[in-house]
């Protein structure tokens, strides 16, 4: 008998070709390996030498395959024919789209910039297109920070000179105490995974704070289901126990941060709550060694966080004394606090008690030897190893500001920042919030705009105001109603826009930015604004272009569309100049290129606005000669300068490539980036790479890298004294006065000091009838709405169930597969229901932007994400319920203009089912047809 064993192909060959780019499918930014078959992608895996994720690539990055085959895509220039929403197009060629909007746009630049409003969504690429809009001249320019997480990037820069997210990092290598805030599974998540497996696998803690417990917090050793927007509550009530026990690091704030800073006294002064300054404006503290008043950053003094100064009868007192004033008053205890943050008094103090023994007792020493700003040459790093990190869920309330400063406050106060195991920032960070540019609005027909939109004020004087007080900006950003919005407010342009306040624009202009489905609040009114007419029957909003690689609900209304190219069909620059994938111990920058080509006539956005740029004669885009400067966004990257030497990308500068941060333009730069893998690394020397604000030999290192121009070091501000120059203005004091109906608001909200208060919604509303908090966070395997409408991820979220705590789902009686009605004060849903036992009790929440509108996306109108599928922006508007004020007050931060998506209050009914998810809006005409039931394809032989 013969036994004949089937010949198996073992090692099969799975590419002709690897090229090596960036993943886009999330914000990670991971390296990537795109194998090829025959020009075409076979699959892709991580890339092994990338600093950011070293080979691991997650569901998302894994299926990027799927997104540059998706049937969505657009396939060509389109211009409208029918009524807006109607989805009725016609084709046109790049030539006519681009004569079209030349002729929209040459006749605003020339008369009135103002009139475009060019606002962009996850486009990752905003130092290029802010610089675009700044050269067109219009002041309405901003990307999706101000629905996402200004708070977060605000309340870090203006309190320690960098953030969470892309500015920092826990030390992976140290710590043995992790706190995360907030933090949903979309954002960072290969480096927090990866991070999480590391720190855990020594044994370190993990105490998780959010009121879902998924992805990160289900692996935490701890949960706190906290109440949603009492994270500031619950933050100070730690800073009450941990200064009440005198487990703060005394030294740490003498040194580094404004805790020794004398503050002015005198309650007649126009300068009260301001810092004494010397002769040369710098903040003034006592020196320990002699007693006397000296500069913060006197070389050989020791900072003095007790003594006061007294004259002309008036003791002006340190930024400690009024925050031990504060901190320990009993309104902060956890007894006080507990019930209304939902945990209680025993797990608060035990957390603090934890967080105080790891800081202080378990405290490392690195021998490496440094000198300091002040010229002090220490010869170990003190490392107190509790590290923390937060997201959108502390940031996206109205009180999310002052939350997330608490937050900073708390780890300033342990001497966590910059120190072995505590949280460490990434270059180009730290920056003290002065090396930022201020705002500029100074708008003049037929030229740029006076400077960069976007930046950080450090006074009324730098709002962005009419001279009869009115908002400069469409947005209304940086006025009184949201002095710090530092992102600018993406979630007002449109119902700004509609309203004509403060003024009528002709051309909306829009990039990745979804503002018709899942990237606004109140949906199906600003679809009402986006195709609403005035008398004439014209558009109210005459004009929209938008672009996007993708038939998304916003294509629908738009009178011109222009097709983007998918991630793996373009150029794209991961800048230090932008959000690049710096980590701790190193500067890291990285690019995107066509490892594909196209098979659509399609065209990167930032080429077709190089182009775009040339034709409306922008002095950025063109040469001396009239002539377009830039041939596409390649040409850009490599030959840009933002200012001598300094230009996207930091490495292989020079004519030869061997210049790092700085040198000139390189012809070959991207081919070495290329060969490199797409990325560029390069690490901080020893020794630098802790204490960066304070540490001489990272300023210097900084200063070589193009980062400074020139050493910038700063102590961290516990309190911010712009802040406390909007409190004096609405007090009375100086010439420019917020309007009366402010003053409240913002004495009570724009504290120097962090402070806590409940969600503004709370304040619109009934909570009595609204009694139950609502949520959305994004899933692991999906980032972006575009990420729901890959076939490989659908298989994971198809739809998505609201799911509800225990304590609601047998208080109404629900089973498995009933429907609830969810009410809020501006609308009502009707959606399937799932239960959860790991939540707040009194929190409902669902995955966002699973559900789909019919007829987008190439998906078929019976499709679960159009049936099942839902948002909980349909409850959600962009001004708060009015309250009897005669008023309408913005759904927003009152600090920095944050969208307050998370401040949502609803009550939950049992239903009967409906055929659908409900409301269920018309189907819309999609210009690409419907996607096929199966997907696939073969690749190669």
């Amino acid at each position: 008998m013969s036994h004949h064993q089937p010949k198996i192909e073992t090692s099969p060959k799975v590419s002709d070709e690897v090229r090596k780019t960036t993943c886009y499918m999330c914000a990670c930014r991971c390296g990537i390996n795109v194998h090829l078959k025959a020009g075409k992608v076979a699959y892709i895996e991580g890339n092994r030498d990338h600093p950011v994720n070293k080979g691991v690539l997650c569901a998302k990055g894994s299926a990027g395959i799927m997104q540059v085959n998706a049937p969505s895509r657009l396939r060509t220039p389109l211009k409208r024919v029918g009524p807006r929403g109607s989805g009725e197009y016609e084709e046109i060629s790049w030539d006519e789209a681009l004569e079209i909007a030349t002729g929209w746009l040459a006749p605003i630049r020339e008369k009135h910039p103002e009139k475009l409003a060019f606002f962009t969504g996850r486009d990752q690429s905003q130092s290029f297109t802010s610089l675009w809009a700044q050269s067109f001249g219009t002041p309405n320019y901003a990307a999706h920070g101000g629905f996402c997480s200004v708070n977060m990037a605000a309340a870090g820069i203006y309190t320690m000179g960098g953030a969470f997210w892309e500015f920092g990092q826990p030390d992976w290598d140290h710590t043995k105490l992790f706190m995360i805030f907030g933090v949903a599974e979309d954002h960072d998540s290969n480096p927090i995974k990866m991070g999480i497996g590391k720190i855990k696998a020594r044994g370190a803690r993990v105490i998780g704070v959010n009121p879902i417990r998924s992805g990160y917090n289900a692996v935490a050793d701890d949960w706190v289901g906290i109440t949603p927007g009492t994270d500031g509550l619950f933050i100070l009530s730690l800073v009450h126990v941990l200064m009440s026990a005198g487990k703060i690091d005394l030294d740490y704030l003498s040194r580094y941060t404004n805790a020794p800073v004398l503050l002015n006294g005198d309650e007649t002064s126009p300068e009260f709550g301001l810092f004494l300054r010397d002769d040369d404006g710098k903040p003034l503290v006592i020196d320990r060694n002699t007693g006397k008043l000296a500069a913060f950053d006197t070389p050989g003094i020791r900072p003095d966080l007790h003594a006061t100064h007294r004259a002309a009868g008036v003791t002006h007192r340190p930024v400690m004394h009024h925050m031990a004033e504060r901190y320990l008053d009993p309104q902060y205890a956890p007894e006080a606090v507990a019930e209304r943050c939902g945990i209680t008094p025993e797990k608060i103090h035990r957390i603090a008690a934890e967080i105080a023994r790891v800081a202080f007792d378990e405290a490392i020493t690195l021998d490496h030897e440094w000198t300091d700003f002040r010229g002090e040459t220490h010869k170990t790093m003190t490392g107190r190893p509790v590290s923390f990190h937060a997201m959108r869920g502390i940031s996206a309330h109205s009180n999310g500001f002052q939350t997330c400063r608490a937050l900073h406050v708390l780890q300033i106060l342990l001497g966590t920042i910059e120190v072995p195991g505590g949280f460490r920032f990434k270059p180009p960070y730290p920056k003290p919030v002065s090396a930022h540019p201020k705002p500029h609005s100074g708008v003049n027909p037929g030229m740029p705009l006076n400077g960069p939109h976007l930046g950080f004020v450090q006074g009324p004087e730098d709002l962005a105001l009419q001279d009869d007080g009115t908002a400069v900006r469409i947005d209304k950003a940086f006025t009184w109603e949201n002095p710090m919005s530092s992102h600018g407010l993406m979630h007002m342009v449109i119902s700004n826009a509609h309203a004509g306040d403060p003024y009528k624009i002709d051309t909306l202009f829009m990039y990745m930015a979804n503002m018709s489905w899942n990237s606004s609040m109140n949906t199906g009114g600003v679809i009402k604004m986006l195709t609403d007419t005035d008398e004439t029957g014209e558009y109210v909003i005459p004009r929209i272009i938008y672009s996007d690689a993708y038939s998304s609900e916003m294509v629908a209304y738009a009178d011109l569309i222009l097709p983007d190219t998918t991630y793996l069909e373009r150029h794209d620059c991961i800048s230090l100049l932008d959000r690049p994938i710096c980590e701790a111990d190193a500067a890291a920058d990285a690019i995107r290129w066509p490892v594909i080509e196209p098979d659509r006539d399609v065209r990167g956005f930032q080429s077709v606005l190089c182009d775009l740029g040339a034709r409306l004669g922008l002095p950025a885009f063109t040469n001396a000669d009239g002539g377009q400067k830039y041939a596409d966004y390649a040409d850009y990257i490599t030959n840009h300068e933002r200012r001598p030497g300094i230009g996207p990308l930091a490495g292989f500068r020079g004519a030869t490539g061997d210049e790092v941060g700085r040198g000139a333009p390189n012809p070959e730069q991207l081919d070495r980036y290329i060969e490199n893998g797409g990325f560029f690394v390069n690490h901080i020397p020893e020794g630098a790479n802790y204490y960066k604000p304070w540490n001489t030999a990272y300023q210097d290192w900084a200063v070589g890298m193009g980062i400074y121009d020139a050493p910038q070091p700063y102590v961290f501000d516990l309190y911010v004294e712009p802040l406390r120059k909007f409190q004096l203005a609405a007090e009375g004091h100086g010439d420019r006065q917020p309007p009366d109906h402010l003053r409240a608001q913002i004495k009570a909200t724009l504290d120097p000091l962090p402070i806590w208060y409940p969600s503004l919604e709370d304040d619109h509303i009934d909570t009595a009838e609204f009694p139950v908090h609502a949520l959305t966070q994004r899933p692991m395997a999906m980032y972006h709405s575009w990420g729901s409408q890959n076939a490989w991820l659908r298989q994971i979220h198809g739809h998505n169930p609201l799911y509800l705590p225990t304590k609601l789902w047998e208080k109404n009686e629900f089973a498995d597969g009933d429907w609830a009605r969810v009410t809020s004060a501006h609308g009502t849903i009707t959606v399937p229901v799932a239960h959860m036992a790991a939540l707040n009790e009194n929190t409902i929440w669902t995955w966002n932007a699973i559900g789909k509108r019919k007829g987008a996306w190439a998906l078929s109108e019976d499709a679960p994400e159009a049936t099942k599928g839902f948002l909980l922006n349909h409850l959600i508007h962009e001004l708060l319920p009015p309250k009897g004020d005669g008023l309408r007050w913005s759904n927003s931060d009152p600090v920095t203009g944050q969208a307050a998506w998370f401040d949502l209050r609803v009550k939950v009914e049992k239903t009967d089912a409906p055929a659908e998810s409900q409301p269920a809006m018309k189907p819309l005409k999609s210009p690409v047809p419907q996607g096929p039931d199966h997907l696939e394809w073969k690749v190669g032989k």
